[in-house]
């Protein structure tokens, strides 16, 4: 495979602003590998395809205020400074990306309230620098929560809006860490996961924090010299058992997203079994893949040669993949975070 595979046009028209006001009435293409058909039905259908035993696996990642807006000490320059990761929890050292980069260099300071602040410390890529936050600012999470705005993705073009810090969440988050919403998960409400679990569906976390490097293009024809960036992820003891039980009595795994899906393949056993784990994983999964924990897939709509059609493309296979993404384009689906979502069976 390589990355001119993966090319088509995506209409501008077609990428979603804004979300649904009802999050589970988005379109729902389902995919059946076996019979090669493809249908359309709501969200909410999602049930209809799962069995009592069967697994659901979602990434509980919070997303954070990621976007901060403050003014360098002395020149009042507006800097916007973009948080990506926590490096030192003891001394508020944070990785972040500035802009304009050209005006922040070593031992500047950039205040965003009068008692929330940041020194710069360190340079990292052209626009990266690592920066430490002032003690008074307190729990940096808490802190960027309050003074930051949603991170909302590049090829959304316009600015965030108070609604986007639910709606750019999904319903379960609970552990902060992510610059990008695992939008697949953005679907479902409390009520259709009260169903599900109802039907005697299991519904597991995993963690996965997602960063920017998602929306990195990849830059070379050949797929096997591309590079993922790290991201942390975490699979909890109850979930890899959980999972391995499902395996072993042939229930179906779904896993909600890429990011769930890449957490679960970063950690096999010689088996095939799920174990439990944490730490940081670069996996880069695209056609041919053979997984193996992951039975069912639940997806949004993605962008052409990036990773995350790739991944799609190695579950569903190359054809199938690129059928449907035509019908959809066709057929005027709402296309990436903000978008309608595909099950693929």
């Amino acid at each position: 495979m390589k990355l001119s595979d993966f090319k088509f046009n995506l209409p501008k028209t077609l990428i979603a602003k804004f979300p649904l006001e009802e999050r589970d009435q988005a379109r729902l293409m389902v995919l059946n590998r076996e019979t090669q058909e493809i249908e359309e039905k709501k969200f909410a259908n999602v049930i209809d395809y799962m069995s009592k035993g069967d697994v659901l696996v979602v990434n509980e990642s919070r997303v954070i205020q990621a976007r901060l807006y403050g003014t360098k000490e002395r020149t009042n320059a507006k800097i916007e400074v973009f948080v990506l990761r926590e490096l030192n929890k003891k001394d508020n050292i944070w990785d972040v990306i500035v802009d304009p980069a050209r005006k922040v260099r070593i031992g500047n300071r950039i205040y965003f309230t009068d008692k929330i602040w940041c020194e710069v410390i360190d340079n990292t890529t052209s626009r990266g620098r690592t920066v430490r936050f002032n003690e008074e600012a307190g729990d940096i999470f808490k802190a960027i929560e309050n003074i930051g705005q949603t991170p909302l993705p590049p090829y959304i073009k316009r600015e965030a809006v108070p609604e986007d810090k639910v709606n750019y969440q999904t319903v379960y988050a609970n552990q902060d860490g992510s610059v990008a919403a695992p939008t697949a998960g953005l679907h479902f409400t409390k009520e259709l996961l009260s169903k599900i679990k109802k039907k005697g569906i299991k519904v597991v976390p995993v963690i996965l924090h997602i960063g920017l490097g998602t929306f990195r293009p990849v830059e070379v024809e050949d797929l096997t010299k591309h590079r993922m960036d790290s991201e942390f992820f975490e699979i909890p003891e109850d979930t890899a058992r959980i999972v391995t039980e499902a395996l072993k009595k042939k229930k179906n795994v779904f896993a909600v997203g890429t990011s769930a899906t890449r957490a679960l393949e970063s950690s096999v056993t010689a088996e095939g079994f799920l174990k439990p784990n944490y730490g940081w994983t670069d996996k880069f999964i695209f056609p041919p893949y053979e997984f193996k924990v992951v039975k069912k897939l639940i997806t949004n709509f993605h962008q052409p040669e990036s990773t995350l059609i790739m991944l799609v493309a190695a579950f569903a296979g190359y054809d199938f993949t690129m059928k449907a993404y035509k019908k959809a384009i066709k057929e005027k689906y709402r296309f990436l975070s903000y978008g309608d979502a595909m099950l693929i069976l």
